[in-house]
């Protein structure tokens, strides 16, 4: 599949640093891709306006903060014309227990992440929320146990 930029070593370089810590400075980062800072600020910079740096946020830890409970659902709709899809996924966007969402090809048509303090809190939104929300043909859902692998987005491991 040919690549949608023009990145060279350098960029995957700076994609690839910054995608395992986000919050180094220029000066750490440019001295990891063995560039001076101003043209690495110019590099983030422009990789940010093509998109491809899309933004910064801190990661963080759910049962810290008293989320215990992560889970996905798989979501089969009764009807999967373009304007029910486009329902459903502005629908998952007022869902803040919600936290990621993807429309899939398969026996589903929509996978969501959750993410809640309690199983209680969760099995109320599967039951009040999602199972009852217009269009919704079937709720499958499917508790974690623990994560067992926490990597960034993008595999490098075929990249310059």
């Amino acid at each position: 599949m040919p690549l949608k930029a023009d990145l060279d070593a350098i960029d995957w370089k700076i994609l690839r640093e910054l995608q395992g810590d986000g919050r180094m400075t220029n000066v750490e980062l440019s001295n990891r891709v063995g560039i001076s800072a101003p043209p690495c600020l110019r590099r983030v910079r422009r990789l940010e306006e093509a998109g491809i740096i899309r933004g910064y946020r801190a990661l963080l830890n759910a049962p810290a903060l008293g989320m215990d409970v992560v889970a996905f659902c798989l979501i089969g709709l009764h009807h999967q014309a373009d304007a029910e899809l486009k329902t459903f996924a502005e629908r998952t966007r007022g869902w803040p227990i919600v936290r990621d969402a993807w429309m899939v090809s398969g026996e589903s048509d929509f996978l969501l992440h959750c993410v809640a303090s309690d199983l209680g809190t969760f099995q109320t939104f599967v039951i009040e929320e999602l199972a009852s929300a217009p269009n919704v043909d079937t709720v499958r859902t499917a508790l974690t146990i623990r994560r067992v692998k926490d990597e960034g987005l993008v595999a490098f491991e075929m990249k310059p």
